[in-house]
């Protein structure tokens, strides 16, 4: 893996706890996707279930397409008792579908999205049912990469937060000490949490 680049390093170290977890911890890599519409429909296969049961799942239903890819038409004709037997639930055959009828309206190409800013590429793909402000997160900072996303609601990255920095505060009240530390990473808070989901497990330091 490359190291971490040096001005960003710099940044995040400022954070004396923060310097800790990365001297601690291998430097992050993020292999980069452009294809954001097949990043929403993982996003969708993968909610609630390990990363096991994820891949598995993900594969049996990139089996029932040609060449492996689920095109939004042929996703529109297929029977919900299709994608059943690939192991989804009719909810989340139902959330794919949106995903498909959406992108055939909009564009879901990785360009066309990084022309919206944070704010409003989350209301964008917010308005497809099935879609919240926590996968369209997870798609700027993996498929998108942009380098200051914070997953305020991640559950890993605030009992990770907690962990660290010896938090006892909860709901609203976490949210907001949650914030005033991350000020400190801006603007490289996706790289920041990189490292505290590598942290999430482990004693503060």
């Amino acid at each position: 893996m490359p190291p971490l680049k040096a001005h960003i390093k710099a940044v995040l170290e400022k954070d004396k706890k923060l310097k800790k977890l990365i001297s601690s911890h291998e430097p992050v890599h993020v292999k980069k996707t452009d294809d954001a519409y097949l990043a929403l429909l993982n996003s969708i296969v993968s909610q609630q279930l390990s990363v096991k049961a994820a891949a598995t799942i993900w594969g049996r239903f990139l089996d029932l397409f040609p060449k492996k890819y689920p095109e939004a038409k042929l996703i529109l004709k297929m029977k919900d008792e299709t994608m059943r037997g690939a192991g989804l639930s009719y909810q989340k055959a139902g959330y794919i579908k949106n995903i498909a009828e959406f992108s055939l309206k909009n564009s879901l190409d990785s360009k066309a999205l990084n022309k919206l800013d944070d704010e409003a590429l989350v209301a964008h793909l917010t308005q497809i049912k099935g879609v919240g402000k926590w996968t369209v997160q997870m798609i700027m900072m993996f498929s998108l990469q942009r380098m200051d996303v914070f997953p305020e609601d991640d559950l890993g990255i605030q009992n990770a937060i907690k962990k660290l920095y010896s938090l006892e505060s909860d709901k609203q009240q976490l949210k907001k000490d949650m914030f005033q530390i991350a000020q400190k990473w801006q603007p490289f808070r996706t790289v920041a949490c990189m490292y505290l989901w590598k942290h999430k497990d482990n004693k503060p330091i």
